[in-house]
């Protein structure tokens, strides 16, 4: 007698192995979980059956199981609907659909429906990639057919080699007889496939060593077939007339079980053989597929784009425009991105949904660093060049992922003389011209934003001059069908008032007046309107002239576009929500009853939030190198906070982040840029953007170069436009080492904020190694963690490497972060904590308006605000021509002004300039276009 082939213990075996990879993964990577999803249409009792069978198997072996039941009369169309949302749910493992449909599909719908499923989720091994990578001797599939796996596996089981037999497979069926031919062919067996107009059949199997029939005939093949010793699989199933069975019927399969077993060597029952391991083999596929969707989600695969360096370096525009970026779309997918998550703006930019953020929420957050620097001269000191050189060399050169977060850049200075933020030299955000213009247009929402709180704001002023209260309320609170309804917001506005009721007819003519009239104290107005272009002579205007206007005349100005406080709402933001509410809470005005105005008074928040719900979304770019980049919001690093947006770092953090279970060296880097000196950006980021996010830095950056500390160590002045004095181009190590006590303050700025810190020499043409040494030297022994020399923007990331390196080893380690001051001291003491600790003040001098603010503000609840000081970036005090560590001043606190909806109050120090002005030689004297390319020229 023949050895029966057990299938159901082969099939125990494999499930038992499959549960245990499961266990073990799951206990390295917790949320490692395998999942088979079946697609069924109608209830077909043996589909049904097939697929109670499959469910029982998934949940015995720890694979989580779903059943997506669809009607009989379900289309191919709408079959494929449910196939490409599983495609691209990253959950799912394994995707099979239950075959047969409905019986208006046809085999070519069904093939249709087979190959929807993405081969990378074929379990079952139908998609033409996998049959075809099967049937090639040069491929592999990803995937084989389970039953085809389950005969190999079962042939395997004897013992006996396959190498050199003769091997008959009666059925040439794409679901068995063909692949078992490819798989058996493949292990170098001599293949015979037999088929319904196949002659001499007896003959041809009495001469194989193997016989797999596939064929669906009961009992077709007789024992004295059979060659003496021959390994039999049967996978036939078919039911043959039995009176003894209670069904009044048993299983057999295509060969005559009890005469074949006297000859075969070993041979498959049915049922007991090939059913339970197709099972089985499916279960096995099934933690396959879901082990290398695993890998693949976590694997870093960014492709770094080439530099082409050029000793002499070309200017930025040119450099930029000789890179051919990678398609945005590509970067998303190298970076862990779905395309459903992306939004793209031509080939190059994109939008991030922030749905990414809900689907990456159990990752640890990458390292994350604030880049700042030391007092700049006008002509800036490298900081946006900086943070580009040292993304690249993280991702480009050492392998890390390494997000750089930047604030878009103003139009006002890009046409005007400092020019654009995309960094320079072979360190910069392309295509820099997309970077320095429209980008996504996220400006020009802030701009329409900003622009119709203030038309509502003095349109409302004027309805109110001119109407009733009756009048008034009647317009505002129309009937409409005979019926009147307060809007959502003016349930708000009541409910802020202390009226507590929803009919509008309720309301008493006294609750109709406080209701209706705002009466804004127009000298209270803080509300411009914005525009992002430098235009001086918008700086003070008159509005109302028209006659329509009746006389309702007043004086107002317009900042630029990155001042208004939606900007700064923009970057603080956390999410729709929370952005709503923030504009709702802007206010732009007091009224005469001393209570604050604010857009939800007006009754525009809501509309405000159309406007920016799509500016919400942080825009994806790249370096030179191919390394990602987000850039987001942009509001003045003076009377706001000056960083890049909150959500963008939050995005940029998870995507650099860990899973349990992964090893330290997997953790990536998020660079994130504050504006101007550490003074200003990096205070600001602890003390303001910290608050609001909750995270925590692991370190600085500091940015320093020879040219800004010479100049505080005594250097002649730095003029944009001019050339510069032969200090600056010489080597001074004394005016150098003077100037060094500015960078020595910064760096004890940022341990009082528990920060570790890592300073970058931006290193100029003309640097002397004594000079970069000295600074390094002042540095390390200023407090410094590490400081480094860096060339990235003659070397792009290659010359920031050792920087890079610094970074990792100081980021080792928790971070010790804390805040300067507590939210709950009073807003002057607040004020003096900053002065002292980070500007180095005496003391603090408040103007009688200020004084008189900052008791308004905390009457009205603001007072546990944080502080944002709008001062100068040229110097640690107030005033522009102290350089160096200035000591032995006060402050003088001109004004307090609120930004209630971006949260904070910001001092005024001195005359700050919200509207700039143009030189009389403006950068866009050289900036045009290529008419026959379209290619941008002459900016930067």
């Amino acid at each position: 007698m023949a050895t029966k082939i057990d299938g159901t213990a082969i099939a125990q075996d494999i499930r038992n192995s499959v549960a245990e990879r499961v266990r073990a993964k799951r206990a390295v990577f917790p949320r490692f979980q395998p999942q088979l999803v079946i697609i069924q249409a109608g209830d077909r009792p043996d589909s049904c059956a097939y697929v109670r069978m499959k469910a029982k198997a998934a949940e015995e072996v720890g694979i989580k199981f779903r059943h997506v039941s669809l009607p009989a009369e379900a289309t191919v169309e709408e079959v494929i609907q449910v196939v490409n949302s599983l495609n691209h749910d990253e959950q799912v493992s394994g995707i099979l659909v239950q075959l047969p449909l409905g019986e208006h599909v046809t085999p070519e719908g069904e093939r249709q429906v087979t190959e929807a499923v993405i081969p990378e989720k074929d379990v079952d091994g139908f998609h033409a990639y996998n049959i075809g990578h099967l049937s090639s001797r040069a491929s592999v599939p990803l995937f084989a057919p389970c039953t085809p796996s389950a005969v190999i596996r079962l042939l395997q089981s004897t013992g006996k080699p396959i190498e050199g037999t003769n091997a008959v497979i009666l059925g040439r069926s794409d679901i068995v007889g063909s692949p078992v031919a490819s798989m058996l062919r493949n292990r170098d067996a001599t293949i015979t496939q037999c088929h319904s107009r196949t002659k001499n059949i007896e003959s041809i199997i009495k001469n194989a060593d193997i016989v797999v029939a596939a064929i669906g005939k009961a009992e077709y093949v007789k024992g004295s077939w059979i060659k003496p010793g021959a390994v039999v699989i049967d996978v036939g199933i078919n039911y043959i007339p039995d009176a003894s069975k209670k069904s009044g019927q048993r299983l057999v399969g295509d060969v005559e079980y009890e005469s074949a077993a006297q000859v075969a060597s070993h041979i498959t029952p049915v049922p007991g053989g090939v059913g339970p391991m197709t099972v089985a083999m499916l279960m096995e596929n099934t933690f396959i597929s879901a082990e290398k969707l695993w890998e693949k989600a976590r694997a870093r695969t960014l492709k770094p784009l080439n530099l082409n360096i050029l000793e002499k370096v070309p200017s930025d525009i040119e450099i930029s425009m000789a890179q051919t970026p990678k398609p945005i779309t590509q970067l998303a997918h190298e970076i862990g991105l779905l395309p459903a998550e992306l939004e793209s703006y031509g080939k190059y930019k994109a939008k991030v949904e922030l749905s990414v953020l809900n689907r990456l929420e159990h990752r640890t957050d990458g390292k994350y660093v604030v880049i700042s620097g030391i007092t700049p001269t006008p002509l800036g000191e490298g900081k946006s060049t900086t943070t580009i050189g040292l993304a690249q060399a993280l991702g480009a050169e050492l392998g890390r992922p390494a997000f750089a977060c930047i604030r878009q850049p103003s139009q006002g200075p890009t046409f005007g003389i400092k020019g654009g933020a995309a960094g320079g030299g072979y360190s910069q955000v392309i295509p820099m011209d997309e970077f320095n213009l429209h980008l996504t247009g996220d400006i020009h929402a802030v701009t329409a934003a900003n622009n119709l709180l203030a038309a509502a704001l003095d349109a409302r002023i004027f309805h109110e001059a001119t109407q009733s209260d009756k009048a008034l309320y009647n317009r505002l609170v129309p009937s409409k069908k005979g019926k009147r309804e307060f809007a959502p917001l003016m349930l708000k506005r009541l409910k802020k008032l202390g009226i507590d009721k929803t009919n509008p007819d309720d309301l008493t003519p006294e609750e109709i007046n406080r209701f209706a009239r705002l009466d804004v104290d127009v000298d209270t107005i803080t509300w411009n309107r914005v525009i992002d272009t430098n235009d001086r002579y918008l700086r003070k205007i008159t509005i109302g002239q028209a006659p329509t206007e009746q006389g309702h005349v007043r004086e107002t100005g317009f900042d630029i576009a990155v001042a208004s406080e939606c900007m700064a709402v923009l970057a603080l933001t956390t999410s729709l929500e929370d952005m709503k509410e923030r504009l709702g809470a802007m206010v732009v005005a007091t009224g005469k009853r001393g209570d604050p105005i604010t857009a939800d008074d007006i009754g525009v928040s809501g509309a405000l939030a159309v406007l920016l719900k799509d500016a919400i979304k942080p825009n994806l770019m790249q370096t030179l190198q191919g390394t990602p980049v987000f850039v987001h919001a942009g509001p003045f690093a003076n009377i706001a906070h000056g960083n890049s947006s909150i959500l963008a770092d939050r995005v940029a953090l998870k995507l650099a982040g860990t899973e349990e279970g992964d090893s330290s060296d997997r953790v990536g880097y998020v660079l994130t840029e504050g504006g101007f000196g550490a003074d200003m950006g990096m205070e600001k980021f602890c003390n303001i953007k910290c608050r609001v996010s909750g995270l925590k830095p692991d370190a600085t950056v500091i940015v320093a170069t020879t040219r800004a500390l010479k100049m505080h160590g005594g250097g002649p002045d730095v003029t944009p436009g001019k050339a510069l004095h032969e200090t600056y181009t010489k080597e001074d190590l004394v005016t150098l080492k003077e100037g060094c006590k500015n960078l020595v303050q910064h760096i004890k700025n940022s341990r009082k904020f528990g920060i570790k810190v890592v300073v970058a020499i931006n290193q100029f043409a003309t640097d002397t190694p004594a000079e970069l040494a000295l600074v390094r030297d002042e540095a390390l022994a200023g407090g410094a963690d590490a400081a480094v020399v860096s060339n990235h923007w003659a070397e792009g990331g290659a010359g920031a490497r050792a920087l890079a390196e610094a970074l990792i080893a100081t980021c080792e380690g928790p971070s010790g972060f804390k805040f300067l001051y507590d939210l709950n001291l009073p807003i002057e003491e607040k004020i003096s904590i900053i002065s002292k600790e980070i500007y180095g003040a005496d003391g603090i001098q408040l103007s009688e308006l200020a004084q008189k603010q900052v008791e308004t503000y905390t009457r009205q609840g603001y007072g546990n605000l944080p502080i944002c000081m709008a001062k100068t970036q040229y110097s640690f005090s107030h005033d522009p021509k102290l350089k160096g560590v200035p000591s032995g001043f006060t402050i003088p606190i001109r004004a307090v002004r609120i930004s209630a909806g971006a949260g904070f109050l910001y001092p005024i120090l001195g005359d700050m300039q919200t509207m700039p002005g143009l030189g009389t030689r403006p950068g866009f004297w050289e900036v045009s276009l290529e008419p026959e390319t379209g290619k941008v020229v002459g900016l930067f």
